[in-house]
Parts: C-alpha cells; sequence; structure tokens
C-alpha cells in the first residue's frame, strides 16, 4: 500500500474533488507533506456534481473507515494509505471518498 501525500488525488464517489490539507510539516515525499490522521477528515468536496434536488452533493468528508497504517507513524499518528475509505455528507447516506492516485510512486507500507 503507497502512503498519501498532499498531492494525492481523492475522489467523492460522483467524481467531486476532495480538499487535501496536511496536518504536519516535516516529513516529504516527492515535494508534498505526507498525510497523517485525521488530514482526510472534514476536508471540502469540490465540484460534487451530485447536486441534483432532492440530492445533495458531496460538501465534507467524514470520518475514516479504514485507510490508516498500523506500522507507519508520524508525531504518533499513523499515515494515511491509498486504501482510504472514508464517508460524505452527501446523499443519499452513504457515499464515499476514495483515493484515485496517492500523489507518490515511491513509499509504501506493510499494513
Amino acid at each position: 500500500m503507497q502512503l498519501l501525500n498532499a498531492s494525492a488525488i481523492v475522489r467523492c464517489d460522483h467524481d467531486g474533488t476532495v480538499r487535501n490539507q496536511p496536518s504536519q510539516a516535516w516529513v516529504f515525499i516527492t515535494g508534498s507533506e505526507v498525510l497523517i490522521e485525521p488530514d482526510p477528515e472534514r476536508r471540502d468536496v469540490d465540484w460534487c456534481p451530485n447536486a441534483a434536488p432532492p440530492m445533495r452533493a458531496c460538501g465534507k468528508t467524514l470520518k475514516v473507515r479504514k485507510g490508516y497504517s498500523s506500522l507507519v507513524f508520524i508525531g504518533g499518528q499513523p499515515v494515511v494509505l491509498d486504501s482510504l475509505d472514508t464517508l460524505t455528507d452527501g446523499t443519499p447516506p452513504g457515499n464515499r471518498s476514495t483515493c484515485r492516485n496517492p500523489g507518490q510512486p515511491f513509499v509504501g507500507s506493510g499494513a
């Protein structure tokens, strides 16, 4: 599994773009900060096309369901892996956001 950095592409089920916002600034891969817990949570989702009434477009990510490493930590927080799976606040309930590209091809984790 690959570690995500701030250049990672994370999208909702409808192809809206999640805005990455790293919370640490001392570990980088290919010039971008590595994402750690809770970086993927409560992030804005831009351009979600699921906006036709009565639907509500995905606006924010919610709690991570999976995608934190059990082996690699930065500052005591687990790094984010390309297995990332979060829920979003869009309707109907159960919409997700997932990693499409980790932002770097070099560094991985066993879990």
